[in-house]
């Protein structure tokens, strides 16, 4: 779990901030769908307000299980399916410490609880929740919205849906408070709560066209082809080239060390030489383009995965490459029989030395101790492609080059 440094001043007095609730859309600046990396953007912009942040995922098997971003100090937190990367769950699992603005209504907070008259008043009538007698939890639906309400057992017989009348009152006179309420994408009619009910929401379907997961399919030391436009962006092109085909960068900076000239017998250039080659960078499709210095012409290109547990994690979107087994010679067509030979964002080490074969020791890399809490990665090398693989087995980056 990576928690970020407090930013609020230590006394200063913390009330629960105002978000705009829009069910089955989002919350505030959370919109369902989004990608991982444009959820911190958000949080980058409003370090005041987002000031404690927890990041949860699990970090052998980081497919297996959501990734969580949480903020502790405002009782919610968003979660993202493990391999697209997006939003596909919102809960505020502490209702006390989140303040909801529904159109000109407020629920929520210190001062509005959010009661089930509460909240039935504000939504309006609905068709009777679920109770799940074993957790004692009955939750109540909207369309992209639920709301899950602790049940005393003595009055587990109010709640059975033929005889629930709603809004919920126990014979005492009181309605239970909420405990969690949760926002999810409506599109596919599904009831999402608590337990086993959570697993059911999904990000919402990306628009016709979308480039983000656009699958990007390489030919060893050819080119990249992209999918979705159609591109073909070869070894060799020049910038405006690349500017054509793909639009403008959103980064470009110099390459200032070639760290790894020293490995290269060939080269003949002295082995403190700055390096003059630079980059263009499309953090938002999730690779870098490198360009020699001199000829200006594309030498490399960077493919990043984005797994939490890596130094570039959130800098990046997932980049979603198919790379094929030498035994196919690179064709960009699969079949039945070349499935299982492909290497993508998925594919773990031991499976790319299945299809590879075994390629040696491995180099270290760092990204500089002091500031990459998350320790080494390992770089293997065959020809035309370079693995930085982390210590879970995964792939961080792909590098493809012309041997």
């Amino acid at each position: 779990m990576l928690q970020r440094p407090r930013r609020r001043c230590e006394g200063k007095a913390m009330g629960a901030i105002v978000l705009d609730l829009r069910p089955g859309f989002g919350i505030g600046p959370f919109s369902l769908g989004m990608p991982i990396c444009d959820a911190f953007a958000q949080i980058e912009q409003q370090p005041n307000i987002y000031d404690v942040v927890h990041v949860k995922y699990y970090d052998e098997e980081p497919l297996k299980l959501d990734i969580v971003i949480s903020f502790p100090d405002h009782g919610f937190h968003l979660r993202f399916d493990p391999w697209s990367q997006r939003l596909r769950l919102i809960e505020i699992f502490d209702v006390k410490r989140l303040q909801m603005r529904y159109a000109t209504s407020l629920i929520g907070g210190p001062s509005t609880l959010a009661t089930f008259v509460a909240v039935y008043d504000l939504f309006g009538p609905t068709f009777p929740g679920i109770y799940d007698k074993g957790r004692g939890i009955y939750t109540l639906f909207y369309p992209g919205l639920s709301f899950a309400f602790p049940v005393p057992s003595q009055y587990t017989e109010c709640c059975h849906e033929r005889e629930a009348e709603l809004p919920l009152e126990f014979p005492d006179g009181t309605t239970p408070v909420t405990c969690r309420v949760s926002i999810y994408d409506s599109s596919t009619d599904s009831k999402v709560g608590v337990g086993s009910l959570m697993d059911k929401a999904c990000a919402p379907p990306l628009a016709a066209g979308s480039l983000y997961m656009e699958e990007v399919h390489v030919k060893l030391g050819e080119e990249l082809w992209f999918t979705v436009g159609g591109q073909h962006i070869p070894f060799g092109a020049s910038p405006q080239d690349v500017w054509t085909e793909l639009g403008r960068p959103c980064g470009i900076h110099q390459k200032q060390v070639d760290q790894m000239v020293i490995h290269s017998a060939s080269d003949p250039r002295p082995r403190t030489t700055l390096c003059v080659d630079y980059f263009y960078n499309y953090f938002t499709r999730g690779f870098d383009i490198l360009f020699d210095g001199q000829t200006h012409k594309i030498k490399k290109f960077v493919l990043h995965t984005n797994y939490p547990g890596h130094a570039d994690f959130s800098s990046y979107m997932k980049c979603n490459f198919v790379i094929y087994g030498s035994d196919f010679g690179g064709s960009f067509h699969q079949d039945d029989n070349t499935t299982k030979r492909t290497i993508t964002p998925s594919t773990k080490w031991e499976q790319v030395k299945e299809i590879l074969g075994d390629c040696g020791r491995a180099a270290i890399q760092t990204q500089g101790s002091t500031s990459n809490p998350f320790g080494s990665t390992f770089v293997y090398g065959y020809q035309n492609v370079a693995f930085e693989v982390m210590k879970n087995g995964y792939i961080a980056t792909v590098t493809l080059f012309q041997s």
